[in-house]
């Protein structure tokens, strides 16, 4: 048997170099500005999401506190009220009391909105300052407007997103959903009618007749204002109520919102 003569094993070959990857100043500028917009990215679902959760709760467990603080001075047997927190005296029989004005960034009442939720309330401050009332507290009222219940316009701010988003789904409102304010001296129940969009300069929402700035007021009115389209201020979605009931604190809430207001202090 013959064998045929086998190949010479090829030498192995060098395999060829990569070229070593240059750094430009153009890739270095292009990396640093994708790494800057995840960055902005992370910090608006921050300030848009994550922290309008965190606010948010924070201003809800403030407003249980504060109507929880109403709840017990009425339980108490020998209240000692000073003078600037004593409960006003209705004005006539059947007519909702009236407090006084309160001073700037003073947290006075408490908006609770079924239609949001069934834990949805926040503390209204006296103000619309942007660091003092809106951003810290949520819900501010322009000074100069009536106070609840009083004849005319009971006039709200707040943010649509971020700090809390006091305001968030107010485009959900329906016709006949019930806003409810709580004060010191007892619960008024507005009644939702109306929506209205106007641009920043609009400010004739805010008079005691909205958009008659000529006329006399004769309703009880509630106004709620904040910035729309989302993540823009180009112009207000506005809110209109008309006050519908009056129930005094002695007589106890509201049945729609009884359940939430006496497990505050069970």
């Amino acid at each position: 048997m013959t064998f045929e003569d086998t190949p010479a094993e090829a030498a192995p070959r060098s395999r060829p170099r990569k070229p070593k990857r240059r750094i430009s100043v153009i890739g270095v500028i292009g990396e640093l500005l994708i790494t800057a917009g995840v960055l902005v990215l992370l910090f608006l679902g921050w300030q848009l999401w994550l922290n309008d959760i965190i606010v948010g709760g924070q201003q809800q467990a403030e407003a249980g506190e504060l109507s929880q603080s109403w709840a017990l001075d009425e339980q108490d047997p020998t209240p000692q009220p000073t003078e600037s927190d004593a409960p006003a005296e209705p004005t006539g029989p059947g007519e909702p009391a009236v407090m006084a004005a309160v001073g700037n960034a003073e947290k006075f009442a408490v908006l609770i909105v079924p239609r949001w939720g069934a834990d949805y309330e926040r503390s209204i401050a006296e103000g619309t300052g942007a660091k003092d009332v809106l951003n810290k507290i949520g819900l501010g009222h322009y000074s100069g407007t009536q106070m609840p219940g009083e004849v005319g316009n009971f006039a709200v701010a707040s943010h649509r997103m971020a700090y809390g988003g006091g305001f968030k789904d107010l485009h959900q409102l329906q016709i006949g959903d019930h806003m409810y304010v709580e004060t010191q001296d007892g619960w008024y129940d507005y009644v939702y009618r109306s929506t209205e969009y106007v641009l920043p300069s609009g400010v004739g929402v805010i008079d005691p007749v909205p958009q008659a700035p000529d006329a006399t007021a004769v309703d009880r009115i509630i106004t709620l204002t904040t910035c729309n389209p989302f993540f823009s201020t180009a112009e207000r979605l506005v809110a209109y109520g008309v006050l519908d009931t009056w129930y005094p604190r002695a007589g106890g809430p509201p049945a729609e919102i009884a359940g939430t207001v006496n497990a505050r202090t069970q």
